[in-house]
């Protein structure tokens, strides 16, 4: 088990601080990130938190995964490493494409 914990279902009004703050009941947080949307900078609802040891991180999920905070049940479960994504892949084409010969497709 790691140490670094993945925290759904956050209320929108929650700050890094607000999360820090729920996670030291269950031992020392040493970091706490709450994900944002790369165009808006609104919050996503979802964060990770790194606790000290793996034992505090076991102890963070048993005691905090589905209990409510700020009137949401939060989800908390071990992080999965991210996946790597490939690039390239994806059709450009897209709104305002031309055809051959000039003509916009609409």
């Amino acid at each position: 088990m790691g140490n670094k914990l993945y925290v759904g279902n956050i209320s929108f009004q929650a700050s890094e601080e607000d999360l820090k703050d729920l996670f030291s009941k269950a031992g020392e947080v040493l970091s706490a990130k709450l994900i944002t949307d790369a165009a808006t900078g609104r919050a996503r609802g979802f964060g990770f938190v790194e606790m000290s040891s793996d034992a505090e991180a076991q102890k963070a999920i048993s005691t905090l995964n589905g209990t409510s905070f700020m009137e949401r049940n939060i989800i908390v479960s071990e992080a999965k490493p991210q996946e790597r994504r490939e690039r390239g892949t994806r059709d450009r084409g897209g709104f305002g494409s031309r055809r051959p010969g000039g003509k916009k497709i609409v």
